[in-house]
């Protein structure tokens, strides 16, 4: 039987969760000043108790790209630990930024930094940290080719590296210019198997 201290706390979970959960909805619905106030209409509870859960919007927005962060790391390390191709796993990496996005509208706001005008500059470096993460794990990918499969990349590994993250990156814009009516993943297969035809020589 639960005692009271972790009900209290699995409670506090919760709430925080939907806090969060809410604030996505409201990014998704691209309401244009999301507040305090509008978000605590929302969740259906006081400004106080907001504040009891976050100190301020910014540890919101924190919590969000935290979610983002374990969400996209925890799969990519599954993809490198799985997959052993270069191609398979630009491939599987590349497909589950794109559907995660898809899936997470609201959160695409928060990775074009469209939500983040205006908000503490370290959101913004935050999310420009993420990226970097994920463009040396494609760097790393591609740096194995050689040793993997004694092929190379057509280009340096930092400009592939690049240019292929700068596809998916324009993809989630896309998205977001589009109101989520355009999907990242459409015509996506066909895409990256001409992407993929010159990547490795």
């Amino acid at each position: 039987m639960e005692n009271q201290s972790s009900t209290t706390r699995k409670k506090k979970s919760q709430r925080k969760d939907e806090i969060l959960q809410a604030l996505a909805l409201m990014l998704e619905n691209q309401e244009s000043k999301i507040t305090t106030a509008s978000l605590a209409k929302k969740v259906g509870v006081s400004e106080a108790a907001l504040y009891r859960h976050f100190p301020g919007k910014a540890k919101m927005f924190e919590g969000l790209i935290e979610f983002i962060e374990d969400s996209l790391f925890t799969r990519i390390n599954l993809i490198i630990k799985e997959q052993n191709a270069t191609l398979v796993r630009c491939e599987h990496l590349l497909t589950l930024l794109l559907g995660f996005a898809e899936h997470n509208p609201g959160l695409c706001r928060l990775l074009t930094g469209d939500a983040l005008v205006g908000e503490d500059e370290e959101l913004r470096n935050r999310i420009t940290r993420l990226f970097d993460r994920i463009e040396s794990q494609i760097k790393q990918i591609l740096r194995e080719t050689e040793i993997r499969e004694g092929k190379k990349v057509a280009l340096s590994t930092t400009a592939a590296a690049s240019m292929l993250l700068a596809i998916v990156e324009g993809r989630i814009v896309q998205y977001v210019r589009s109101g989520f009516r355009r999907p990242p993943t459409h015509e996506w297969p066909v895409q990256w198997q001409h992407l993929a035809e010159g990547l490795v020589v």
